[in-house]
């Protein structure tokens, strides 16, 4: 993964100054999730869809919960195998690079080991790009 190396060790230093540290799963999940094959029309139908439920559950613009039904309907809309697969060797990719970041590393070892929670953060991710660009 291209230029990784200096997003992990500015995540790593934000974190070990406690800013932004709760969204480290996510930002963690962006940075590999760059490396999972989605094409453009499907991932943006499967957003809007995401979308709809968030906005059915209240105000679409508040803060997303990675265990929320439109973060659940994202992932499952999203999943394939072949998806997984890639994450999971992108997540394994991005750990290998962060061995001397304690924070960093730690984190990627709690989204390998759990794989759906993971998948839930990337999808979580995507989700909160879209709303970022509205």
């Amino acid at each position: 993964m291209e230029g990784a190396r200096e997003v992990l060790e500015g995540l790593e230093q934000a974190a070990a100054r406690k800013r932004y540290e709760a969204l480290l799963p996510v930002q963690l999940a962006y940075l590999a999730g760059r490396d999972v094959p989605l094409g453009e029309d499907e991932l943006a139908g499967a957003v809007r869809r995401a979308v709809f439920v968030l906005a059915a559950g209240g105000d679409p613009h508040r803060e997303l919960d990675p265990d929320g039904e439109a973060v659940a309907t994202l992932a499952g809309d999203l999943e394939t195998p072949e998806r997984r697969s890639a994450y999971s060797a992108a997540l394994a990719g991005l750990h290998a690079q962060a061995r001397d970041l304690p924070r960093v590393s730690h984190m990627l070892e709690e989204l390998i080991r759990d794989r759906e929670d993971a998948w839930r953060w990337l999808a979580c991710a995507l989700l909160a790009e879209e709303l970022a660009e509205e």
